[in-house]
């Protein structure tokens, strides 16, 4: 066998491992992620109930999705539990990750613990919160043990405070990795701008406020579409924590999707649940992927 043709066999070898290595998982991602999102989508267009049924009904999922009652209590819990994840998470991230940049002592411990809840999946958060938050045996009771007997903290229970649970426990899990986005964002801050502002007789707080805040909108960004997209599909803490309850007080549209299609045998409106949430999302992702694509265009 000639150098040439080794040389062009392994030229051809070079070419096609790389696609023979990735093509399993191409063909995964193909049919258990996009292949079960058509087939949701087509789910949410017939009379699925306890198995699914390919008779189909047009918009009948629909029109019966947004006429009942608990998908809009689930939208509003949604928009609550939203504004307050995303702001909360992004100012206590914010507000850590400027106190890291400040070279403290012990910056590497601190940064391990603010990242720690991170480790933990939203049903272990979920979990301990609820025997936090339980009157019984919580935090209500600590209070109580110590003297403080009329003090009330039943947030769990109260219909009216349920959803905010779910916001303290997300806040606390979450926040440590916005810290870390925004700490990237801070420590890739040019120090040029920065001592030039300091000659200038800048004080801190306005080299901050004027410079270096503004300069990490970029991060800002991204964190509100990754918090964001948490805060749609979050199902599983919310599951650990209420369980949607008291009653629905606290139900989501992730919860509202579950039960609807395993526990109420009624998988087209489920489904169709599901299809909305999916949009709510691409709404988000789209204008993030284009303000992305059009960044690096312009950089090119």
């Amino acid at each position: 066998m000639t150098p040439r043709r080794n040389s062009r066999m392994g030229d051809t070898l070079a070419y096609w491992m790389p696609k023979l290595v990735l093509s399993p998982t191409l063909i995964i991602v193909l049919v258990f992620f996009y292949g079960f999102i058509l087939w949701t989508g087509y789910l949410s267009f017939t009379n699925s109930r306890m198995l699914p049924s390919y008779d189909f009904v047009g918009w009948a999922n629909y029109v019966r999705l947004f006429n009942n009652e608990r998908w809009f209590v689930s939208l509003r819990n949604l928009a609550v539990y939203s504004v307050l994840f995303i702001a909360i998470c992004l100012a206590i991230g914010l507000s850590l990750a400027i106190l890291l940049d400040q070279k403290i002592r012990a910056e590497g411990a601190l940064r391990t613990i603010y990242l720690y809840p991170m480790a933990l999946s939203f049903i272990v958060t979920g979990t301990v919160w609820k025997w936090m938050l339980n009157p019984q045996v919580g935090i209500e009771q600590f209070v109580r043990s110590l003297g403080w007997e009329t003090f009330r903290f039943d947030w769990l229970v109260d219909p009216n405070f349920s959803i905010y649970t779910i916001v303290v426990a997300a806040v606390w899990q979450s926040s440590g990795f916005v810290m870390a986005l925004f700490l990237a964002g801070l420590r890739g801050v040019d120090d040029s701008i920065i001592k030039a502002a300091q000659i200038d007789g800048a004080s801190r707080f306005m080299i901050y406020t004027r410079i270096i805040i503004p300069s990490l909108r970029p991060v800002f960004f991204s964190a509100f579409v990754m918090l964001a997209h948490i805060a749609i599909k979050s199902f599983d803490l919310a599951l650990a924590l209420t369980g949607g309850g008291p009653g629905v007080s606290s139900d989501l549209p992730a919860i509202f999707m579950y039960q609807m299609s395993f526990t109420r045998n009624q998988m087209g409106l489920g489904a169709a649940s599901a299809m909305i949430m999916l949009l709510t999302v691409v709404a988000i992702l789209v204008p993030y992927l284009y303000s992305e694509l059009r960044t690096k265009k312009h950089e090119h």
